[in-house]
């Protein structure tokens, strides 16, 4: 179901919500970084939130917006592959409500242990996220659990405020990569731009082992993609949903796609010009920003570090092999 993007006043009760529990977050223009992309690039550091994500913000407005509709929800469901999850376990164990966390099979080890220290019932089932939610349904209709779906107005509103942040800090900024999973972060992005009433440009960007939202942007219609990348799990979408791409095709400029070499090479980068941990999802805003250098040269930029939850394992492999 289509949704009308959020306005100031909302994004302000949204940052209430958010900023009873968290404060905000840093944004930084990294010498290093800049030097290495040949631009002003500011980058917005979401792996600084205690889930390690951006998605917490939305997951606590959220909560907080459905037990005020519906005080009588005694537990959630959410499929995920780890920064949903990890949001609506962190913003339910503030009301002490059961999670389960529908997660599929051979997911990122450190996040499913992550949102089992926060409490959740971690369920792994199918080989892709879309059977993960699929199942998910099932089981919110069998247990009479309310679903917490990927998109939401509600979920949108909370991530805004990061991207509040950013622009009210740098307002003149020219243009804005956001990674593409199903949606929230850069409908997010458009909101709070929008709200602001600012002229930058808005860039989406999707795997290249990922394709659905692209492929859906250039032909102007829904149409799936399989999914095979190993590195960007967060972007791992099959299925692009409605509501998200309804916002896109009007408001973004362009939708790119980075390959996993590309997504490892600006993890690496990151961490070499800032020391910070990025996951592959993480890192496909600053992988575009590479791949885009030429054009972007002497332009103010905005780039979220929107994760950091890559396992070790992972991480370590790709300072050891990438470019």
């Amino acid at each position: 179901m289509n949704f009308s993007l959020p306005n100031l006043s909302e994004l302000e009760t949204a940052a209430e919500i958010v900023y009873a529990a968290l404060p905000p977050t840093p944004q930084y223009a990294w010498p290093l970084l800049c030097e290495a992309t040949a631009a002003e690039v500011w980058l917005k550091h979401e792996n600084h939130m205690p889930t390690g994500a951006f998605k917490v913000r939305g997951g606590l407005v959220y909560m907080r917006e459905l037990l005020q509709r519906a005080p009588e929800v005694r537990g959630v469901i959410a499929a995920t592959r780890g920064n949903h999850g990890q949001s609506i376990a962190y913003a339910v164990r503030r009301y002490g409500i059961p999670a389960t966390i529908v997660v599929p099979r051979r997911n990122s080890k450190e996040k499913n242990a992550a949102m089992r220290a926060l409490g959740a019932e971690l369920i792994e089932y199918g080989d892709e996220f879309q059977e993960s939610r699929e199942y998910a349904m099932v089981l919110a209709e069998e247990r009479g659990l309310h679903m917490v779906p990927s998109l939401h107005r509600d979920l949108v509103r909370g991530v805004a405020t990061s991207w509040l942040e950013l622009f009210r800090a740098q307002p003149a900024l020219d243009v804005v990569y956001v990674p593409i999973g199903q949606g929230s972060g850069i409908c997010a992005a458009i909101a709070a731009r929008n709200a602001l009433g600012l002229a930058t440009r808005i860039v989406g960007v999707v795997s290249s082992h990922a394709l659905a939202y692209k492929l859906s942007f250039e032909q102007r219609r829904s149409l799936a993609s399989p999914v095979t990348t190993l590195l960007a799990d967060g972007m791992a979408c099959r299925v692009p949903d409605e509501a998200s791409l309804a916002i896109i095709f009007e408001y973004v400029d362009a939708v790119v796609a980075v390959s996993d070499a590309e997504v490892a090479a600006a993890m690496k980068l990151l961490f070499i010009t800032t020391h910070n941990v990025a996951e592959g999802a993480g890192a496909a805003a600053l992988a575009a920003v590479m791949r885009d250098k030429d054009k972007l040269r002497g332009l103010k930029v905005g780039v979220p570090l929107c994760g950091g939850n890559v396992d070790h394992e992972v991480f370590a492999e790709v300072l050891r092999d990438s470019v």
